[in-house]
C-alpha cells in the first residue's frame, strides 16, 4: 500500500492537506472525495517530481501561446506526449520548460493530463486544470484548449487595458507629490525669510505652511521611515484574514477606483463561471474555482455564499441578488438565463 500526500479544498472553501493510503493513485482519489475534499492533486511520497530552482515565473501571455498551439496539434491528431515534447522544446523560458517535460513525464508515466497539470498549480490554475479535466472526460480536449486560449488572452488584454487606464493618473499624483515637495522644501524657505526680515505677521494658514517646510527640512528621515513603516503595516495586515477583507471592501467604496474594481470583478466572474460552464464543469465546482479567482475578498466571500446557497437547491440569481455586491442587470440576466437554460 503506497502513501499519497495530496492538496485540495473541502466544500467550505478552506484549505486541505495531508496524506492517504491506498492501493493505487484512483483508490486514493476515491477515498478523498468521500472526505470532502474537492479537485485534490495527489502525488506519491518519495516519488514527487522535483523541479529545478529557476527564477522567475510564467507569464499568462506564455500561457496563452502554449494553449492555443497546443489545441491547434491535438486538432490535427498529433499524440499528446509528442505534443507536450514539441512545446516543451520551443519554449525559451526555462522554468515553463521544466514544467511542461515534468507534465509530459508524468503523462507517459500514465497520469491524466489534468492531474499532471495539478503539480504545478503556479503555473496552472484550478480552472485550467478543472476545464482540461472537463475536455478530457468529454473527448473535445481541443475545443476546451481553445476556449481556453482565448480566455486567457481576454484576461492580457483587459489587465493591459486597466493598467493603461491607471498611467495618467498615477502619472499625476507622482508628479504633484513632486511639485508639493519641491515647493515646501525649496519654494516656501524663501518666502520665509523674506516675511521674516520684513517683521509682518502672517495668517495663521501661512504659518502652518512655514511650520510643515520646516518639519520637513528637518525631520525628513522621520517621515521617509513612517511612510515605509506605514506601507509594510498594511501590507502584514491585508495579510491577514480580517485585513483583507477590510482593505478590499474600502477599495471597493472609493470612488471611480472602486467602480473600476467592481466592473474588473464582475466580468471576471462573469467570463471564469461561463467558460467553466460552457466546457462541461459542474456548477458548484465552477463556484468554487471562480470564488478563489475573484482577485477580492469581499466578491470572494458573495460568491461563496452563492455556493452554499446552490448546493441547497437554491438557484445562482437568489443569493447573487443577497450579497448587494453584483449589479442588478447582471443578477436579471444570470435569472433569464436559468429560466431559458
Amino acid at each position: 500500500m503506497a502513501t499519497y500526500t495530496y492538496k485540495g479544498r473541502t466544500r467550505s472553501g478552506a484549505a486541505a492537506e495531508g496524506t492517504v493510503e491506498a492501493q493505487t493513485r484512483d483508490e486514493a482519489l476515491a477515498a478523498l472525495r468521500r472526505q470532502g475534499v474537492l479537485n485534490p492533486v495527489i502525488s506519491e511520497k518519495g516519488k514527487e517530481f522535483a523541479l529545478p530552482k529557476l527564477r522567475g515565473g510564467v507569464s499568462k501571455k506564455e500561457i496563452a501561446v502554449f494553449t492555443r498551439q497546443f489545441s491547434v496539434m491535438i486538432d490535427a491528431g498529433l499524440p499528446l506526449v509528442q505534443c507536450l515534447e514539441i512545446l516543451g522544446s520551443q519554449q525559451t523560458n526555462k522554468m515553463f520548460q521544466a514544467v511542461l517535460n515534468s507534465v509530459r513525464s508524468d503523462v507517459e508515466a500514465g497520469m491524466t493530463l489534468a492531474d499532471s497539470l495539478r503539480k504545478h498549480p503556479k503555473v496552472f490554475d484550478d480552472l485550467y486544470c478543472n476545464m482540461v479535466a472537463a475536455g478530457e472526460a468529454g473527448g473535445i480536449l481541443d475545443t476546451i484548449l481553445q476556449r481556453l486560449s482565448l480566455y486567457i488572452e481576454k484576461i492580457v488584454k483587459l489587465r493591459a487595458a486597466v493598467r493603461g487606464a491607471l498611467i495618467y493618473p498615477v502619472a499625476v499624483l507622482v508628479i504633484a507629490a513632486v511639485v508639493v515637495w519641491v515647493i515646501l522644501t525649496f519654494v516656501i524657505p524663501v518666502f520665509a525669510d523674506l516675511f521674516v526680515g520684513l517683521g509682518a505677521r502672517l495668517p495663521l494658514p501661512t504659518r502652518i505652511v512655514i511650520a510643515l517646510s520646516n518639519f520637513m527640512r528637518s525631520w525628513w528621515w522621520l517621515m521617509l521611515g513612517g511612510i515605509v513603516l506605514a506601507a509594510f503595516g498594511v501590507r502584514q495586515y491585508y495579510r491577514t484574514y480580517r485585513g483583507r477583507r477590510v482593505i478590499d471592501g474600502f477599495m471597493l467604496k472609493v470612488p471611480v477606483i472602486g467602480m473600476l474594481l467592481r466592473k474588473i470583478a464582475v466580468a471576471r466572474f462573469c467570463r471564469t463561471l461561463g467558460t467553466l460552464t460552457s466546457s462541461g464543469v459542474p456548477i458548484l465546482d465552477g463556484l468554487d474555482i471562480t470564488a478563489r479567482t475573484a482577485g477580492n475578498a469581499i466578491v470572494e466571500d458573495a460568491i461563496t455564499k452563492v455556493r452554499r446557497s446552490v448546493e441547497q437547491g437554491k438557484t445562482v440569481h437568489e443569493p447573487l441578488r443577497d450579497t448587494k455586491v453584483f449589479p442588478d442587470m447582471v443578477v436579471q440576466m444570470i435569472a433569464v438565463g436559468e429560466q431559458t437554460g
